[in-house]
């Protein structure tokens, strides 16, 4: 047997899940609820920054709303990578999804990349919809190819360092109800962060919190891509530690992709095909 042999069916795992991912996304977006909540958000964010227009950071002329634009895409990584899996794992296993994906060879590498692919997706639509009233408010910001560039790969790191860890830690829950969990952990992690005002403003043994998870590092990772360097005097070590985010952020990826397929097969042995039959009859039952 030949290495391409024994790297086909993953290799067919990692496209099926490519293609899961956009035939997800496709679903979602054409449902009206889904575009009403993606929409909703943006549009905050679009009224907060024009209600920023012409203030200043206070003791400087630096643009306000172009000093919490890069701060609000990072958090918008952060949370679409986090968040939103969290629950959908619960969803999946509740409706037998988790249980086919376990059943196909190499099932769970699909699934996993094909969320990842989805949220990733949906994250990016909703950037697009903060990006384009933040460009035309924040006049202190200057988009050349180092911006985009690194935007990108702050983007492509963020997704894949929260998405797989946001799937692995959902597996833990029973229910959509305590899968909330994750939304009040990532909203506490919100505040060590950096997101909103600087990091180095917070005690010490705070700041080591707000490092040691990835929401901080794409909030700086997205602050580096779009703030002038003289705005870096304000972080830890006066620096943007390009290095260090990349590296943290690889950490947590790793971590991810390493723990979710196993928490993932782990979920779905739990869950046998008369736990789905009981699911099912509850659900039904309530539209009765």
């Amino acid at each position: 047997m030949t290495a391409t042999t024994v790297l086909d069916p993953r290799w067919a795992a990692v496209r099926a899940g490519l293609s899961r991912g956009w035939i997800e996304t496709r679903q979602d977006y054409a449902r009206p609820a889904a575009l009403i909540l993606l929409l909703t958000w943006r549009v905050m964010y679009a009224i907060a920054l024009v209600w920023m227009r012409g203030k200043a950071v206070p003791g400087t002329h630096f643009a306000l709303g172009a000093m919490v634009l890069p701060s609000l895409l990072g958090l918008s990584i952060a949370f679409g990578g986090l968040a939103g899996p969290a629950m959908a794992i619960v969803i999946d296993r509740e409706d037998g999804t988790l249980l086919r994906a376990k059943a196909t060879p190499n099932g769970m590498v699909g699934y996993l990349i094909g969320k990842i692919v989805k949220f990733a997706l949906g994250t990016l639509v909703g950037i697009v919809f903060l990006v384009i009233p933040g460009v035309i408010v924040a006049n202190d910001l200057v988009f050349d190819a180092r911006t985009w560039a690194m935007l990108g790969l702050i983007f492509v790191a963020g997704m894949t360092s929260t998405v797989p860890l946001a799937l692995a830690f959902g597996s833990l829950f029973k229910s959509t109800a305590q899968s909330g969990l994750m939304l009040l952990a990532v909203a506490l992690l919100i505040v060590p962060s950096g997101i909103f005002y600087p990091i180095t403003a917070l005690p010490i043994w705070l700041q080591w919190v707000g490092q040691t998870f990835p929401i901080y590092w794409v909030g700086l990772g997205a602050r580096s891509a779009m703030l002038p360097a003289a705005m870096a005097a304000v972080e830890i070590g006066a620096s943007w530690r390009s290095v260090e985010t990349f590296t943290v952020l690889g950490v947590w990826a790793a971590i991810g992709l390493l723990l979710a397929p196993i928490l993932l097969r782990r979920m779905a042995r739990r869950q046998s095909g008369s736990a789905l039959t009981t699911v099912r009859d509850r659900i039904m039952s309530r539209g009765h």
